[in-house]
């Protein structure tokens, strides 16, 4: 009878699919977002994008077979409930975060450090964290506002017939630790070029610049302004700008200028008429990727999210979830069972090269000493009520942006 009972466990254990023994386990990522409070512009359309990928990766069975979970939690783009959700996502088990705010990452910096798990800052955060060796937990992984107040020059030299030595340009900043960051390389560049910079500060929340604007048209006479605000400031600039009559195609945005929203809020894209803006990912509905994303929804039997009609920062959260879909993807190569640490996403992150998501960024390569990824922007133009792409990918004054990378400290 026991040889018997034998015989018939062996023939059901035969029987028995084998299941991996990590199936279920699943991968954490802590994603904070901004759905209410003074940047709510951007995470109520980003965050949606972020999950949208994470939802396409997890209906083509995750990564290497494990579901990843991308927790969220709204900060209100607040200091205080940010660190919050670092220490609740850590308690989460998240193995990378996505953390959004330059306030939030300098607040972070130590933590991550300490915890050995990797967080992102895409188009925004401590532009010095481009150094991997100096900040190796924290991956910019987009053009740095280093890299962006550089291209932003770069574009103004050449509207400006090549030669900037005598200009004046106008620097219309969102008066907190983003807003600053770019100044000091800025500064560089204008005592390179030969042009009169002067910096206009917009105190928080950034509603009233009527002041700034018209000493730049009319005191300063600017023959070019870069403009880096975000939140509501950048329509309440491009209203001003039209109200005294200053040209917007005189007007370059960084990229938390630069969505439709900031475009809408600014009186619509005929208002809007001629206004730069620079770009970190593509724009436009006309990418793989998202044609993946409204085909899962039509299986599903539903419409495509009303979020992806703004492209540009829905199709951000897309991009900022596949790399770190793709920095899962490198560590469970080395991990089969899936449990991977924050170590282990680092290096995964450290191993992205070539990654383009179906042309939605440029060629993208993170290296231990790289954390930026080549800091590559685009220009694109308001133009017959529709974004308009004006430049292909490109990066300017690296040698000052390296040089700035090479002395800057911790910054604290």
């Amino acid at each position: 009878m026991r040889k018997s009972l034998i015989a018939l466990i062996a023939i059901v254990v035969a029987m028995a699919p084998v299941m991996p023994a990590s199936a279920g386990h699943e991968i954490v990522i802590g994603l904070q977002c901004d759905r209410t409070g003074a940047t709510q512009i951007v995470g109520t359309v980003l965050c949606p994008g972020f999950h949208d990928y994470i939802a396409l990766v997890n209906s083509k069975g995750g990564v290497e077979g494990h579901k990843i979970k991308a927790l969220e939690i709204d900060h209100e783009y607040k200091v205080p409930p940010g660190v919050e959700a670092y220490e609740r996502h850590k308690k989460e088990g998240a193995v990378t975060m996505a953390i959004y705010g330059t306030p939030h990452i300098y607040a972070l910096a130590a933590k991550l450090t300490e915890d050995r798990i990797p967080g992102t800052s895409p188009g925004f955060g401590s532009a010095a964290a481009a150094d991997g060796i100096k900040y190796p937990y924290i991956f910019p992984i987009a053009a740095t506002y280093w890299s962006q107040g550089a291209a932003a020059v770069d574009f103004v030299k050449k509207q400006l017939g090549g030669n900037l030595k005598g200009k004046k340009i106008a620097y219309l900043f969102f008066d907190n630790p983003a807003g600053r960051e770019p100044i000091e390389v800025i500064e560089d560049i204008a005592a390179k070029e030969g042009f009169q910079l002067k910096t206009f500060a917009v105190p928080p929340p950034g509603v009233e610049m009527g002041a700034q604007v018209l000493d730049i048209a009319q005191r300063f006479r600017a023959d070019f302004v870069i403009a880096h605000l975000f939140g509501g400031a950048p329509g309440v600039s491009i209203k001003e700008f039209k109200r005294v009559g200053y040209p917007l195609r005189k007007v370059v945005s960084f990229v938390w200028g630069a969505a439709e929203a900031n475009i809408e809020a600014g009186g619509g894209f005929a208002a809007a008429e001629g206004y730069y803006a620079m770009q970190f990912a593509g724009v436009g509905k006309d990418y793989p990727v998202l044609n993946e994303i409204r085909e899962m929804y039509k299986k599903q039997g539903k419409p495509e999210p009303k979020e992806m009609a703004s492209t540009v920062f829905y199709n951000r959260g897309v991009l900022i979830a596949a790399l770190h879909v793709e920095a899962i993807r490198n560590a469970v190569k080395d991990k089969k069972d899936g449990k991977i640490t924050g170590e282990d996403a680092k290096k995964g992150f450290e191993k992205i090269s070539n990654f383009t998501l179906g042309g939605l960024v440029p060629p993208l390569k993170v290296t231990p000493q790289d954390h930026e990824g080549g800091g590559l922007v685009q220009i694109w133009q308001v133009k017959g009520g529709k974004f308009e792409k004006v430049t292909d990918w490109y990066a300017a004054y690296q040698d000052v942006v390296a040089k700035h990378i090479k002395d800057h400290g911790a910054k604290k």
